[in-house]
């Protein structure tokens, strides 16, 4: 990444069709918000002809309002712009460039947690619906979470000082996370865990699946990527005129032939897709953008992965890209990231260890995998131009992440999994596990033992500061 500008530091299947549909819609043929795919496709695909469409600018910015946090602020729609305007321009409705915000609110009072789904328009255009403007309780704790479908958001405001009164984070100077940020994260999640700690605040059992292990969460090394943890379940919707509403039940009965715009995600993919495949729920809140609706979002999925997921917990490793700076391990990067999803602090090198990452993704993540092989193939892919199914979606995406954590070398052990594409589409169509897998798992059965007390759930739920 190349960038200059100094930035504050503090530290359902059907939407994503939908999604997919307004992606072809555009001509894009890259997989938005699913980075390992998206490069692995990209890799794989030929050189560009000159009568193919130029590729969308991947780096946008997006504009926050002045007091982002209180109701007006929230109810304010964000704004899309071109980073640099010479590298073409940055379209909310299309689906390879869409920004995505999500806020949390919790309630002193009550110690409950309420979500708000801000609205992101175009700079300069209006939305084709108001934004709900939500009724905050008094000293509520607001906090914001962003998503991305290209490579770089970066995140800027109307007013100078915006960015550093939200505590927003969106990386290190001249290296941002790149899809995603947070404002006033290390605040919400205090008091949140404070609340859950003191009874007021219940996280729902985490339940079982119908293979009979646990239901899975964002931190199941069954679930993660190579950047786990990112993006956002938000969900818009984009009206026949190219204009944005926030999606809620009084914008679809206004305008019925809107497309719904979604965030290709860690968490979309648990909520929408891995769990009502393995008959799991995620854990929902009220949504004050649709009265009258239960919603999921990231900070439920963390907050609920942080109580609930046993030995071993996936955490964020220091090979992560979007926690390195121009591809090398940074830690304290690495903790910026871990911060703003309720992770706990890094203290050494030894606890953000990518190779532990890379064998305990091959022990758990085809295991499973296979052995749900049926559930997931009855189920959709979130993304069809990159896997015929939630199986092979589910394949392909290991086989990506695999590779960019360079965990054949980190580890000396191969890719389990051969995953066949269609010679047309692209689309992963077949997956086989390899039959050296039981043989790979027993060269790494020494370090299971100590790899396991490293990423031990107690340890998992240690202090974030």
């Amino acid at each position: 990444m190349n960038h200059t500008q100094l930035r504050p530091i503090s530290v359902l299947a059907v939407a994503s069709f939908l999604l997919c549909a307004n992606l072809m819609a555009f001509g894009q043929q890259n997989v938005p918000g699913f980075r390992g795919v998206d490069r692995k496709h990209k890799a794989a695909a030929p050189p560009a002809s000159p009568t193919d469409p130029p590729s969308p600018n991947t780096d946008c910015t997006l504009i926050l309002p002045r007091n982002v946090l209180s109701a007006q602020g929230l109810a304010t729609p964000f704004q899309l712009t071109a980073t640099d305007p010479a590298n073409g321009p940055c379209n909310e409705a299309n689906s390879a460039q869409s920004a995505f915000a999500q806020a949390a609110i919790y309630d002193p009072a009550t110690g409950q947690i309420a979500i708000y789904n801000p609205l992101v328009i175009d700079k300069g255009t209006t939305p084709a619906a108001a934004p709900v403007l939500p009724n905050l309780p008094a000293n509520a704790v607001v906090a914001l979470w962003f998503g991305y479908n290209a490579d770089n958001l970066t995140l800027s405001a109307e007013s100078p000082l915006t960015l550093a009164e939200a505590r927003c984070v969106n990386g290190l100077p001249g290296s941002i996370f790149s899809q995603v940020s947070f404002c006033n994260a290390r605040a919400f999640f205090s008091a949140a865990n404070a609340a859950i700690a003191e009874g007021t605040l219940k996280v729902p059992p985490l339940g079982t699946a119908k293979d009979g292990l646990a239901c899975p969460t964002v931190r199941d090394f069954f679930v993660v990527d190579q950047d786990q943890s990112d993006n956002l379940p938000t969900l818009y919707l984009i009206t026949q005129d190219g204009k944005l509403a926030q999606h809620t039940q009084k914008n679809l009965a206004a305008f019925p032939n809107a497309t719904v715009l979604g965030n290709a995600s860690d968490n979309h993919l648990t909520d929408a897709f891995l769990d009502p495949a393995l008959g799991c729920q995620p854990w929902t809140a009220p949504d004050l953008t649709d009265p009258g609706q239960m919603v999921p979002a990231q900070l439920l999925n963390e907050l609920h992965a942080r109580m609930t997921q046993g030995t071993p917990v996936a955490l964020v490793p220091d090979g992560d890209p979007m926690a390195q700076v121009s591809g090398t391990d940074n830690l304290l990067k690495t903790n910026m990231y871990r911060a703003g999803v309720d992770q706990p602090m890094a203290l050494s090198v030894f606890d953000a260890d990518t190779s532990r990452y890379c064998r305990q993704m091959l022990r758990i993540a085809p295991s499973r995998m296979f052995k749900d092989q049926a559930y997931l193939s009855a189920y959709p892919s979130p993304v069809p131009s990159a896997g015929t199914t939630l199986f092979t979606f589910m394949a392909e995406r290991f086989v990506a992440s695999y590779e960019i954590l360079n965990c054949p070398s980190l580890i000396q052990q191969a890719d389990p999994i051969i995953v066949t594409n269609d010679p047309t589409t692209g689309a992963a169509n077949s997956a086989t596990l390899n039959v050296t897998y039981s043989e790979e798992l027993q060269n790494i059965a020494g370090q299971l033992s100590a790899d396991d007390a490293a990423d031990n759930a107690a340890r998992s739920r240690g202090p974030v500061e």
